[in-house]
């Protein structure tokens, strides 16, 4: 059994009312993979991602915002 849990963060680029996603990343070393889930409803589902998934993932993000 193990007493680890997420250590939840949001971008500092957040300041946009609430929409958006929270990660884990302390678990990547312990766990193999990277949390995400809505910041409006911490209780809802968790896609648990790949670390090379999820910097993917950010890449996309920051192509789709230019």
């Amino acid at each position: 059994m193990t007493t680890e849990f997420p250590r939840w963060v949001k971008s500092s680029y957040s300041n946009n009312g609430g929409d958006c996603i929270e990660v884990a990343t302390d678990l990547v070393d312990s766990r193999g993979v990277v949390p995400v889930r809505d910041s409006k409803d911490p209780s809802g589902p968790v896609l648990m991602l790949l670390p090379t998934t999820f910097t993917g993932l950010v890449e996309f993000a920051r192509q789709a915002a230019i």
